[in-house]
């Protein structure tokens, strides 16, 4: 008989982590437990983002802990009661929690190069929004630190401010030398974005997520077909159930840009690659500001889908775990660029 439990932890920011949804100070996440009668015990993390994620809601706790309640012990049950589809983050937790237990609650998720520790993973360094200064120091620390894609939080400060970081960047690295994404986070309103877009074609760019906010189709499916720059879809996916490949039939981005914790767990993000790839859209997976547990999951899951694949060199987003003054203890490292499971 297998039971659930979980406890609340609050992870604590070094910094005034910027989006164009506020700035982060700290955030809470919970840890699910799934113990056997031997005691042995396996971990998943359920981490809803505030403002963001279906499942942050204020009754969020209760209904976790309504959930734990009434597990029946049936690992058949465990990913498949009524309800999970709006609850994302607990289904991700979830499905974790079971695949650790399954390889013996060792924090092992998928068996692979990754995991085993034999390979690193490609990932891109995210600058933060925040004043110039502060985004120029976060971007000479990471091109030190060896990153050759980066990923910029745009839209929250001045918009010229924004293009003149991105112009001095380029002064000093071309394309071929430093690949740059930049996050709008829908900070965009559809009557601007095409004007600000093509603004921004001169960076170079490999794409820009969510330039518009969610769910405005008809302004979002113009915008992929005539954006100077490439299109990724992120908050775009959250909430979509059983019309996938429909959605992005209609709209046409280029890319779609994958959080398990945001969809709904592997199982949910396998079906978005599926109906991408169906399509020739092009796809990349990201963290969502979870603690080391969450990500370890998100990492391992990322080598099961990109190793041996067109996608093994090409940078992801898994570098969120150096965000927090307390993060939970974990051998994840980052260096020159690559993330590697020690």
């Amino acid at each position: 008989m297998l039971k659930l439990s979980y406890k609340p932890y609050t992870l604590k920011f070094h910094f005034e982590a910027g989006t164009s949804r506020g700035v982060m100070h700290e955030r809470k996440t919970y840890f699910i437990y799934l113990t056997d009668e031997k005691g042995r015990t396996s971990i998943g993390e359920a981490a809803p983002l505030d403002k963001l994620s279906i499942d942050a809601t204020p009754d969020f706790e209760q209904e976790l802990a309504n959930y734990c309640a009434n597990f029946d012990g049936n690992p058949a049950t465990l990913t498949r009661l009524e309800g999970l589809n709006r609850l994302p983050s607990l289904k991700f937790a979830l499905e974790t929690a079971w695949l650790d237990y399954q390889y013996g609650c060792v924090y092992k998720i998928f068996d692979n190069d990754f995991s085993n520790h034999k390979i690193a993973l490609p990932i891109n360094g995210l600058i933060w929004m925040g004043n110039k200064d502060f985004m120029l120091e976060q971007l000479s620390d990471k091109l030190t630190q060896g990153y050759q894609c980066l990923k910029l939080k745009i839209g929250a400060i001045n918009f010229e401010e924004e293009l003149k970081i991105l112009a001095t960047i380029r002064r000093r690295y071309s394309a071929d030398k430093i690949t740059l994404r930049v996050d709008a986070n829908g900070a965009f309103k559809p009557a601007e974005a095409l004007a600000k877009l093509k603004q921004l074609e001169v960076f170079d760019l490999h794409s820009i997520e969510q330039p518009i906010a969610a769910k405005q189709y008809e302004q979002m499916a113009e915008l992929c077909d005539i954006s100077p720059i490439p299109i990724a879809f992120d908050e775009e996916l959250i909430g979509v159930d059983s019309e996938k490949e429909q959605l992005l039939a209609m709209l046409k981005p280029k890319y779609i840009v994958l959080k398990p914790t945001l969809l709904g767990g592997f199982a949910t993000c396998d079906e978005w690659i599926g109906a991408a790839e169906k399509l020739g859209i092009g796809w990349w997976i990201t963290s969502a500001l979870e603690s080391n547990i969450g990500l370890n999951a998100v990492c391992q899951y990322t080598a099961h889908k990109i190793l041996d694949t067109k996608y093994q060199n090409f940078p992801q987003g898994l570098g969120t775990g150096q965000l927090y003054e307390n993060n939970i203890d974990f051998p994840l490292v980052v260096k020159n660029g690559f993330i590697y499971y020690n």
